[in-house]
């Protein structure tokens, strides 16, 4: 096993088979890599996955991201010997993640109740598209399609223009994220009971929860949220601007820094305006102030305007690109990338996690591996000997 010198101590004693694909699986079993749980992945053989190269292949951006720190292992489930050896894992795993369609694990006999008939101390994660039962636990799951049914494209881009989806895959990697805090809330719960138990997150709920304040404007007002752009759905000038060498944001919602806000761009006419003394006289007339703002911050460039409002404690940030992002001062002093080195493609970063423990912080160790780099260590630790695991590839069952 490639050593891990640097690893985090957080989640050491325990072990992870993940079985996980595509984004939202990989992106819990990531978090517990990361704080240090030993991880084997388990991928089928060469030429039998369906969904093979469907992120575009091993060497991406994406699946360098999604798959350090994880020792490999390839196993065909759908024969006895392949599930036997599985079998032999989970008798010594604490964790199995999974987001196959809710009825694939039955298939293959990895279900929860299986799992626990082999080791009551397991956790089995499930992430799905739209839940383990139900009308629709049937249908393939899928990003996009979870953002529009949870609301989230109804309320995302400019007022008449349609539904807008988020830039990124949102839905999944909320349920990768609930999933893992999921599991932990499982393992924690078990120093008591002893026991394992069957964990379940999907994409739509997810993405739901992740709408939060304007699914709880539905449930408890009863009011149907829409598109707002830029601006925030009842807030003040809380929102996009832009300067005279493009564009910035500001949130400020409170009548303090809205008054701060004015005397940094000299207009106090705004500022001791009656009616803008509360936030719903200035949601009221916010094309007109929206107007007035723009006018002033097109004036000077986006860094001054960023300077010169937080100084005035007026929230305010520029608007970046990737490539700004990282080159931002406090995003490197955060380390949000993590340097890698891979054996083909040299020195690579991957998104580190996004929050620190004081004594036990996450740890990029090691990239992805290849394609069942570590099946002959892993067998042996297993009992194998080297004739079963050469029997093994012949049959490929590995």
């Amino acid at each position: 096993m490639q050593p891990r010198s640097s690893d985090s101590l957080a989640l050491k004693r325990f072990k992870v088979l993940d079985l996980t694909r595509i984004r939202s699986g990989p992106t819990c079993v990531r978090t517990l890599a990361d704080f240090g749980a030993e991880v084997i992945r388990i991928e089928s053989p060469a030429g039998l996955d369906p969904n093979e190269g469907a992120l575009g292949g091993r060497e991406t951006y994406d699946m360098l991201n999604l798959h350090r720190n994880k020792r490999g292992i390839t196993l065909n489930l759908k024969e006895p010997e392949a599930r036997e050896i599985f079998y032999k894992l989970v008798k010594e795993a604490d964790v199995v993640v999974e987001n196959y369609r809710p009825d694939v694990k039955f298939r293959l006999g990895i279900d929860y109740d299986t799992l626990a008939a082999i080791n009551p101390r397991v956790v089995l994660a499930s992430i799905s598209g739209f839940g383990e039962d139900g009308p629709y636990r049937k249908r393939p799951g899928f990003d996009q399609i979870a953002q529009g049914m949870g609301g989230m494209m109804s309320v995302t881009g400019m007022p008449g223009q349609g539904p807008v989806r988020a830039g990124i895959a949102i839905a999944d990697s909320g349920a990768g994220v609930f999933a893992a805090t999921g599991i932990l809330i499982a393992l924690l719960e078990r120093e008591s009971s002893g026991r394992g138990q069957w964990v379940q997150s999907n994409l739509l709920q997810s993405m739901i929860s992740l709408c939060d304040f304007q699914a709880a404007r539905y449930l408890i007002d009863g009011e149907v949220p829409e598109q707002s752009g830029n601006d925030h759905p009842f807030a003040t000038p809380m929102g996009t601007f832009r300067s005279s060498d493009g564009y910035f944001n500001i949130g400020a919602s409170g009548t303090n820094q809205y008054r701060a806000l004015c005397e940094v761009i000299q207009r106090l006419d705004l500022r001791d305006e009656p009616r803008y003394q509360q936030n719903p006289g200035r949601l009221k007339d916010r094309e007109f102030l929206n107007a007035e703002l723009n006018a002033a911050f097109a004036q000077q460039p986006t860094a001054h305007w960023v300077e010169a409002l937080n100084q005035a404690g007026v929230p305010c940030g520029p608007i970046y690109n990737m490539q700004q992002v990282f080159e931002d001062p406090q995003v490197q002093h955060l380390k949000a990338a993590a340097p890698l080195k891979h054996p083909r493609r040299g020195d690579i970063r991957v998104v580190a996690q996004p929050f620190t423990l004081s004594r036990t912080p996450s740890a990029v160790s090691f990239t992805q591996r290849d394609l069942g780099e570590d099946n002959d260590d892993i067998l042996t630790e297993l009992g194998y000997t080297p004739e079963a695991i050469a029997q093994f590839k012949l049959k490929k069952v590995i």
